[in-house]
């Protein structure tokens, strides 16, 4: 097992949202933006940002990791590329007042239906149900994660009859 493979989830969490130089085995290097860590496999997954607006995403695999070096800090702008990067094309559609306004009409209705919920996230930007679903941007039934599969399905349908009403009144 290599050092890199012995270190914990929470000494991963620290190389997401940074520039790093990967040495990996048979002296390949690696360079880009952490986008995490798999906790299982100690797999890095690495973005570039390329020219023509393309990104290439590379893993690099956790047994093969012999040091990572990191070059850089993400600013906030890089920051929230990364984290936009797995988003749903429509969700990039939304500009962040639409978002906003959206998600503050979704946690009213909520709130109104005496559904527990807040917002949470470093930008406040996700919906915390019942302390045990999240709802991120843009909002929708597809946007919900839990593990609690009962709560799951029935806060998705609870979203979609929202959705649907939202569009009949408008």
């Amino acid at each position: 097992m290599t050092e890199w493979q012995k270190k914990t989830p929470l000494e991963w969490l620290t190389y997401v949202n940074k520039e790093v130089k990967v040495l990996a085995a048979e002296n390949h290097q690696y360079e880009g933006w952490v986008l995490t860590v798999d906790p299982v496999s100690a797999n890095i997954l690495l973005a570039n940002f390329l020219e023509d607006g393309k990104v290439s995403v590379s893993v690099i695999l956790g047994h093969a990791v012999q040091d990572v070096e990191i070059a850089a800090e993400a600013d906030d702008e890089m920051k929230e590329k990364l984290a936009h990067l797995f988003m749903p094309e429509e969700s990039q559609n939304y500009n962040k007042e639409e978002l906003e306004e959206k998600k503050n009409s979704l946690k009213n209705w909520l709130e109104k239906n005496h559904i527990p919920v807040r917002e949470q996230g470093e930008s406040q930007s996700k919906l915390c149900v019942a302390g045990v679903l999240t709802i991120s941007p843009p909002y929708g039934p597809e946007d919900c994660s839990s593990s609690n599969e009962i709560i799951l399905s029935r806060v998705q349908g609870l979203l979609e009859s929202y959705f649907s009403n939202a569009y009949m009144d408008s």
